[in-house]
């Protein structure tokens, strides 16, 4: 479905807002473009409170003004929460079921990953606690661990 390679240094975002959010709605397989576009705000809402220092930068500017704006409205929480947890606190915020939060958080972070390039996900990935590369599609790898003195 994601046919546009990126450029290296591109000072505009691959998608317009409405490319995104019919993405969106696409890997969602949401019924209108307004639900795609209330996933898209609350995902990236709470993305944003996670995501820090020069990847929440970076991704920014690899994501349509409008979502850019939704990440990086959000102050950073101080406790970073697991993928699981993730979901589960953003459920509790929306009102909808972990089920559907987890959804929406898959629909709306295929097309981040797009967008964010291999390169810049990994970055992200490796600032996270762990559970984030299954949300965002990918593999979870396991970091190593320290061995116990």
């Amino acid at each position: 479905m994601f046919d546009q390679p990126r450029r290296a240094n591109q000072s505009e975002p691959a998608l317009t807002f409405d490319q995104m959010l019919e993405r969106v709605r696409y890997e969602g397989a949401y019924p209108t473009r307004e639900r795609a576009a209330e996933a898209v705000h609350h995902v990236l809402g709470a993305l944003g409170r996670q995501l820090t220092g020069d990847e929440r930068v970076d991704l920014a500017q690899r994501l349509p003004v409008e979502a850019a704006l939704t990440l990086t409205a959000q102050i950073p929480d101080t406790e970073h929460l697991t993928g699981w947890d993730f979901v589960r606190d953003l459920a509790a915020r929306t009102g909808a079921t972990p089920a559907t939060t987890r959804w929406d958080t898959g629909a709306v972070l295929a097309v981040v990953t797009h967008l964010a390039g291999p390169g810049l996900l990994t970055r992200i990935l490796h600032q996270l606690p762990d559970g984030y590369a299954l949300l965002f599609g990918q593999a979870e790898l396991r970091r190593p661990q320290a061995a116990a003195a």
